[in-house]
């Protein structure tokens, strides 16, 4: 996986302007703040980004991936100042889970998530090297 930085941008903080991968990819439906079992234990914005994290890295899992193998993240998100106004606890978790990995990453705020109590959906591309 190679990072596409354009000579004279800015480093972007958090995420790469692209990237370039070859393999096996691997795509993960977007992922809410609840359990296994489909259950919401908080309705905190950043703890329902871990537990989607934590998601994320279980299904790719399934697929002998990891969270470095991510090339694209989409985030979905209700409220972007909840979601502004959480940086440091969403990094903290995004570190803990995904480690020092930034892919190409878009957010966005939508007006609605289809499950009522979700904040926040992530979901993810990854390419698994053959």
């Amino acid at each position: 996986m190679d990072i596409l930085q354009p000579q004279g941008w800015a480093k972007p903080r958090g995420y790469s302007n692209g990237v370039v991968a070859r393999g096996r990819t691997v795509c993960v439906s977007g992922m809410v703040g609840w359990d296994a079992q489909c259950v919401f234990h908080s309705d905190d914005f950043a703890t329902q980004v871990r537990q989607a994290l934590q998601n994320i890295v279980e299904v790719l899992a399934e697929a002998d991936a990891g969270p470095e193998h991510i090339v694209r993240m989409t985030w979905y998100v209700l409220d972007k100042k909840e979601y502004v106004g959480a940086y440091k606890e969403v990094g903290e978790a995004y570190r803990d889970i995904i480690g020092r990995h930034f892919p190409a990453m878009t957010a966005v705020q939508v007006a609605a998530l289809i499950e009522d109590r979700a904040k926040v959906e992530i979901e993810v591309t990854a390419i698994v090297p053959e």
